[in-house]
């Protein structure tokens, strides 16, 4: 599943149209369950390239609410969903229908992998040397360790001295230069049970105590819902939308007496009045 998968991911935008982008992502209707499973098992049995496709757009919501929790690395947002939309893509080729779990569940393991990556690739390079002077410490600091391996005291000192920085910046540069990245992955030995168990950071992906797609899913809802309220509460009169504004959605509630007395009529005609403007809100929201 090569090129005719890819070309049905939206291109990520790197300018501030990154806004429209996720607005249509978030456009794009979810998938019930069922339908997934038509659209997966067509994908696994038959190669079917368009369910792929719905597949993957369907999903583009999961990816944007992915990579923003990677916001804080200091890396575009867009280069972080593009990064993300690979991995979901990488997924959908790989899901099995029969194992019985929802796409996104088995999806947020190669969205996350690919970001990882991207992260590891570009946010390690900044903050190794993140300043000129940094900069200019680090590869002159390549270029004048003598040897593997932690410098000793008097190294440290003649170094400061050449480079004409402190000590202290010449040993938080060499612990820089010294660390190595973990695999992401446990080797295929560990992988297989090997008799002194390792951990990975892939390990950690998982948190069995929430479900992505259900909580994603009822944050969408959510989402939905209040802006279908919204849009029923301009449909009634000023004085409706108080009322209803008084008596549901205020955190401190408002006493229809108290509504009585500022409209100057009386408790029941605020109560028909709550009545009426709620059944128009439900019939509104219905339609």
């Amino acid at each position: 599943m090569s090129n005719p998968m890819q070309n049905t991911m939206l291109t990520v935008p790197q300018s501030g149209s990154i806004e429209s982008y996720m607005q249509s992502a978030y456009s794009i209707p979810m998938l019930t369950a069922e339908r997934e499973r038509e659209l997966a098992t067509r994908l696994y049995t038959e190669n079917d390239l368009q369910a792929a496709q719905e597949l993957i757009m369907s999903h583009l919501r999961f990816v944007i609410h992915v990579a923003k929790s990677y916001s804080g690395y200091g890396l575009a947002q867009a280069d972080l969903i593009q990064e993300g939309n690979v991995g979901l893509m990488k997924a959908v080729k790989r899901f099995n229908p029969e194992v019985g779990v929802r796409l996104v569940s088995f999806a947020v393991h190669w969205i996350k992998a690919e970001i990882h990556e991207f992260v590891l690739r570009n946010w390690r390079i900044v903050k190794v040397a993140t300043t000129k002077a940094q900069r200019k410490l680090f590869f002159n600091l390549r270029k004048n360790k003598k040897r593997l391996g932690w410098f000793s005291n008097d190294e440290v000192s003649n170094v400061a001295e050449t480079l004409g920085v402190s000590e202290k910046d010449v040993l938080e540069m060499e612990s820089r230069m010294s660390n190595q990245d973990q695999a992401f992955e446990l080797s295929s030995d560990e992988d297989d049970g090997a008799s002194t168990p390792g951990f990975s950071p892939a390990q950690y992906l998982e948190d069995k105590s929430s479900d992505l797609a259900d909580s994603v899913e009822s944050s969408d809802w959510s989402n939905h819902a209040n802006q279908r309220l919204s849009n029923a509460l301009v449909t009634l009169d000023d004085r409706s939308q108080h009322i209803i504004q008084s008596r549901w959605l205020n955190e401190d509630k408002t006493t229809l007496q108290d509504l009585a007395d500022k409209y100057q009529i009386s408790a029941e005609r605020v109560r028909q009045l709550e009545k009426n403007a709620l059944n128009k809100l439900k019939a509104s929201m219905a339609s």
